[in-house]
């Protein structure tokens, strides 16, 4: 394990598909891949093992329940023999006839599930599948505060914000944008956008994305300043390792107001009382 305060954090990505196997034998050779680069955490895109719904399957008809959990237990014995922690994108199963939550499993380098985040913010899309979460999920590993948050949640910076209240330092954070037609939106948006909640909060982000053809972001590694320090290349599998370092200092141009901001003190200084600053219609 790296020194307090100090993380090394492996961004994978592979092609995710329908094959639970498949998926598996991709997020067990990524671990020991980033093991050898002597990796804290082992980070996974959204619906790593499972598969996404609606996208590798229209249906949870037939879905091999008993294939995953046998390998998200065969993935949790790997984190304990690495002594790693992973975060798994996945699906967890409800009872009833209940909808499963789009989740991450937060893995611990004993091998225990230590806490679930569920995709609080599902598309339309999703929530014929999946049912939404209503909760964060916060992790104290090595020193470092971290937080976990799926795909679409990113156009809501609430969550980010409610991460930073929390005192999150680093955010894990899985998206499946891949297996599209060609370049499209997301190729040009999403990652200024995650640069941006990385700078306004003063956070590291681990985003990555599966890279089934066509994917339409490659995996990034975002500094507390929005700079993306790191990348993997666009529709090919890989892992690339950086280090978050608590201890380093990043331009935050936020800093000297973003607490007031957070209490709902929306400007800067000492307010004024002054008649010509009420009289907003006059010269």
């Amino acid at each position: 394990m790296s020194p307090k305060g100090k993380l090394r954090v492996a961004t994978c990505q592979f092609s995710v598909g329908a094959n639970i196997r498949r998926n598996a034998s991709q997020i067990k050779k990524q671990i020991l891949q980033a093991k050898r680069q002597r990796a804290d955490v082992v980070h996974f895109s959204e619906c790593a093992l499972s598969g996404y719904a609606g996208v590798d399957y229209q249906t949870w008809d037939g879905f091999d329940w008993a294939a995953l959990r046998e390998e998200t237990e065969a993935i949790c014995k790997l984190a304990k023999q690495k002594k790693v922690w992973i975060i798994l994108g996945s699906a967890h199963q409800l009872s009833g006839k209940h909808k499963p939550h789009n989740c991450l499993y937060a893995i611990n380098a004993d091998g225990e599930i230590v806490d679930r985040y569920d995709k609080c913010f599902c598309t339309n899309g999703d929530l014929r599948h999946y049912a939404p979460g209503d909760h964060l999920a916060t992790l104290d590993i090595n020193g470092v505060r971290c937080g976990l948050l799926i795909c679409y949640d990113l156009r809501f910076p609430e969550l980010y914000r409610a991460y930073k209240k929390k005192g999150v330092q680093c955010l894990f954070d899985s998206f499946y944008n891949a297996r599209a037609a060609g370049p499209k939106i997301h190729t040009v948006i999403m990652r200024p956008t995650l640069q941006a909640h990385a700078a306004t909060n003063y956070f590291w982000i681990s985003a990555n994305n599966s890279s089934g053809y066509y994917q339409a972001w490659q995996s990034v590694f975002i500094q507390p300043d929005g700079v993306i320090s790191k990348s993997l290349s666009r529709n090919r599998a890989g892992v690339m390792v950086n280090t978050v370092d608590t201890t380093q200092k990043y331009y935050d141009a936020s800093a000297p107001f973003r607490d007031r901001s957070m209490k709902g003190i929306l400007h800067s200084g000492t307010v004024v009382k002054d008649v010509r600053s009420k009289n907003r219609r006059a010269l």
